[in-house]
């Protein structure tokens, strides 16, 4: 095979297909990517590929071993925490802020909610949950929300991707159920108070609870005395 010369959009190209793979699950938490093969399969040299995985790593997709190797990134338990703690602190008082905004168009929400309706796939419907959370934060019209909840957004993409694997497995609608949610928050927005869509958002987060990995007591207590 002719190997493509290593340039900024096969970087581009060797990154998208690696990032899809690791949050569909079809890299599994843990798995060595070995660049040498990578590289054969997409048709490109090796280099592209190493700086595919160093942008993933710096997204936290990604982690590298003092060997040098990559590894799809595993979330531990705690690491679930985390990203829920986090999630249960800036989205709520987004969706307080963008109540205004949203009550007045809130269009976008239901062209999302539309789509995730007609998605084929699991991961699709994880990347359209993700942007009808950050069309909320968009519409918030804090730029600095906006920006934290943006740097979370990848490793968000793995948390939201695992649970959504985790829930098919158990209940085959994960698609349904999200478009339920997502259409009582519209609702919601379109005719409540900001404080109700805030507490709305906060139970509609408190929702996945039930899904995350269990974190040990101690642990799990310093997270939730971060949020009282």
């Amino acid at each position: 095979m002719k190997l493509l010369p290593a340039t900024g959009p096969r970087t581009d190209h060797a990154g998208k297909i690696l990032r899809m793979r690791i949050v569909d699950g079809h890299l599994e938490p843990g798995t060595l990517i070995a660049e040498s093969a990578m590289a054969r399969e997409l048709g490109v040299s090796r280099v592209p590929v190493r700086e595919a995985l160093f942008a993933l790593e710096r997204d936290g997709l990604v982690q590298f071993s003092l060997t040098g190797r990559a590894f799809v990134k595993e979330l531990s338990p705690t690491d679930f925490e985390e990203l829920f703690v986090l999630r249960q602190t800036l989205e709520p008082v987004a969706a307080r802020l963008a109540a205004p905004a949203l009550r007045a168009d809130a269009s976008a929400l239901e062209q999302n909610i539309a789509a995730t309706s007609r998605a084929a796939s699991l991961i699709k419907v994880t990347h359209l949950d993700l942007d009808f959370h950050e069309l909320i934060l968009v519409a918030s019209g804090n730029a600095r929300l906006l920006k934290l909840w943006r740097s979370l957004r990848n490793e968000l993409e793995l948390w939201l991707g695992r649970l959504h694997r985790s829930k098919q497995i158990q209940t085959r609608g994960t698609r349904e159920e999200t478009v339920a949610t997502h259409g009582e928050l519209l609702k919601c927005f379109r005719t409540q108070s900001p404080a109700v869509c805030e507490r709305k958002m906060r139970e509609h987060i408190l929702g996945w609870r039930e899904w995350l990995p269990t974190v040990p007591i101690k642990e799990c207590d310093k997270l939730r005395a971060f949020t009282s």
